[in-house]
């Protein structure tokens, strides 16, 4: 099976790559063969061949941008947003599979792309999808921009009665004007691509177009112009007129002409008339109230703001609500409010290098794994990179988001109250070195205030060796020596939606023994099964004991290696557990490999697990595989030990 792949977000920073590491993973161990081309901001890398797109089974696309699909003609495809290729890799893959998708279809006489490749998308997420695309486009002009602009002035502006200016006729003034005229093109760049994304090229100057008049208000009689709102309502509309007179049916010999004359002239010549006539004076209104509106706001009012925002960008780290609140701050920028941006610029890198902190300051509370992705968040956090909190935040989302929301809204509070303003449409304490930031001090005491508010909370939050690898929360037993933690299946299309049948991590060091007796293998389970009787996990001994042994009656269950699993269903099991023995004699077992087994596992699971004793024995199974880690367990000393280790994997 070859499959290939597209990611893509909208940034083209974290979330394409993070995709692209998911599906690369999820294929390697589903044994497929897969590549995966990246349309990340520096543009397409791994780039697909048509020798490969021939050969490949199935396509996959994980991209909330405009991606082309013309050269997928007649392949098997899927078209998905990028947060399925990262919390879904192994759906997407599987579904090619099955056989589980269209064949994508290329329109010969008009070289376009028929709209079924979006319909697995609902309404709402193609329009995530067109916004997104222009943002992508927009972002690259604010951010160069507001930088020649700040250096401009930090190095080049004097002291006025009316502030720092830089002096007519320098040549920093020279370097400020060319920020200005990057800040020009932010409106019709957004406009044409969210059109572009909706109609291909056809839709690109209409769309274009449409946003330049939104920009500039003296079509219509205003000031101000219609802003950043009238730049997006011009992309869709504009999008959407060319793209159904592109549908329109011509005869083949004005086929040619359609998309590069006949499609862009009408569609701007309507987009224009619209907008100037109809719609351009009262969205220019709206606009102007929502900019007096945050220019006044002080006090209690940009306090509440400040709170939302945090809360906005924090809750899903580089998704589409982060997005609409970095989308509201950066489109001030232009307007030459930079306070909102200020806001989004401590908001984004808190949760990141809060977690990371949170890593640094007590180990004990995450695996090997969290400490590692800990230093890389801290990293991408110092970037105002938000996405460096997600591996936390899929791992333990109920524990790890509020702590995130918490940190970043008190972040953009103290941002809000010390007046920090951000004039690059990108966040973290990079901007702060590049000459970004207004109030420089109150920016880092946001920072580090809220980073160490999320810290706090996550560790607070967070309980000592909840080290199973998708946990969504730990339950402990009122009066028990159980500990588990119900693991989270973060493989599903849906990831709200909690699967009924999940791991659980069910080790209990009071049953788990060591000795070093001979003994048989009947023995071993009876033992096993009176442990879990006297610790009440099971009912009935010899209901329990009966499913062991029937199904050890099918085959051995020592897998070899020195290690037995043998496991059972019965309804005197109260609830999924694994009792543990270390024999250093080794058990007379007959074994595939025809070692003894020193380590022994007895999986227990009630009637109505469904197929948990099967999720328990493959992690086991694969986790003993290690040398290293079935070796540390048959030489451990004492049941603590083992436990220690067995939380481990």
């Amino acid at each position: 099976m070859k499959i290939l792949a597209i990611t893509s977000c909208p940034n083209g920073i974290a979330h394409t790559y993070m995709a692209q590491e998911k599906l690369e993973q999820a294929a390697k161990d589903m044994g497929v063969d897969i590549k995966v081309e990246t349309q990340g901001g520096v543009g397409a890398e791994n780039v697909l061949t048509a020798k490969e797109i021939k050969e490949a089974d199935g396509i996959i696309i994980a991209a909330d941008r405009q991606v082309d699909l013309s050269r997928f003609d007649g392949k098997l495809l899927i078209n998905e947003n990028v947060r399925e290729g990262i919390h879904n890799p192994q759906g997407l893959i599987q579904r090619i599979i099955d056989k589980d998708a269209h064949v994508h279809h290329v329109n010969r006489d008009e070289n376009e792309k028929y709209d079924e490749d979006d319909n697995n998308k609902s309404g709402l997420q193609m329009v995530y999808q067109h916004l997104m695309n222009g943002v992508s486009f927009m972002v690259p002009f604010i951010v160069v921009g507001g930088l020649l602009i700040a250096i401009s002035l930090t190095i080049g502006g004097e002291t006025t009665p009316g502030g720092l200016k830089i002096p007519d006729g320098s040549f920093w003034k020279s370097v400020e004007d060319i920020g200005t005229l990057s800040f020009s093109f932010m409106v019709p760049i957004l406009a044409g691509y969210i059109a572009y994304s909706i109609a291909d090229k056809p839709g690109l100057v209409p769309g274009m177009i449409g946003g330049a008049i939104a920009a500039d208000g003296s079509f219509y009689g205003s000031e101000a112009g219609a802003g950043f709102i009238g730049g997006i309502i011009a992309g869709f509309i504009a999008g959407y007129i060319a793209k159904w007179i592109k549908n329109i049916k011509v005869p083949k010999a004005m086929a040619p002409i359609m998309p590069i004359i006949i499609i862009p002239i009408i569609s701007s010549f309507i987009v224009g008339l619209i907008f100037i006539f109809l719609i351009g004076a009262p969205i220019a209104s709206i606009f102007e109230g929502l900019t007096s509106w945050l220019k006044g706001m002080q006090g209690a009012n940009i306090v509440l703001l400040a709170l939302i925002i945090g809360a906005m960008i924090a809750f899903d780290m580089g998704g589409p609500v982060n997005k609409v609140a970095f989308l509201f701050g950066s489109a001030l920028i232009a307007e030459g409010n930079y306070a909102v941006m200020g806001m989004v610029a401590v908001a984004v890198c808190t949760p990141p290098i809060g977690l990371g902190l949170a890593t640094f300051v007590n180990r004990r509370k995450f695996n090997k794994s969290e400490i590692e992705m800990g230093k890389a968040s801290f990293t991408m956090g110092l970037f105002g990179i938000t996405e460096g909190a997600i591996p936390f935040a899929a791992q333990d989302p109920l524990r790890i988001i509020p702590s995130n929301m918490i940190g970043a809204m008190v972040a953009a509070a103290i941002a809000a109250i010390g007046g920090v303003g951000d004039k690059v449409a990108h966040g973290g304490p990079i901007v702060a070195v590049l000459g970004g930031i207004e109030q420089i001090l109150w920016f880092f005491i946001a920072v580090i205030v809220g980073s160490l508010v999320t810290m706090t909370a996550a560790l607070m939050l967070k309980k000592p060796d909840n080290l199973a690898t998708e946990t969504a929360g730990v339950a402990d037993t009122s009066g028990s020596t159980n500990e588990f933690s119900q693991e989270q299946n973060t493989t599903q299309t849906n990831e709200s939606t909690e699967d009924s049948n999940d791991e659980m991590n069910v080790f209990d060091k009071n049953i788990i023994s060591l000795s070093d007796e001979s003994m048989t293998r009947d023995q071993v389970i009876e033992n096993l099964i009176t442990q879990l009787k006297s610790h009440d996990y099971i009912d009935d001994e010899q209901s329990l004991l009966s499913a062991v042994l029937e199904r050890e009656s099918q085959s051995t269950t020592a897998i070899g290696m020195n290690v037995a699993i043998p496991h059972g269903k019965s309804s005197a099991v109260k609830q999924p557990v694994v009792a543990v023995l270390n024999n250093k004699h080794g058990v007379d077992w007959e074994s595939l490999d025809g070692t003894l087994p020193k380590l022994v596992f007895l999986i227990a699971v009630p009637s109505d697990s469904d197929d948990t004793h099967l999720k328990l024995l493959q992690r086991l199974s694969r986790a003993l595989m290690n040398d290293d880690i079935r070796n540390s367990l048959i030489e451990a000393k004492d049941n603590q030990e083992i436990y220690n280790i067995l939380q481990e994997i």
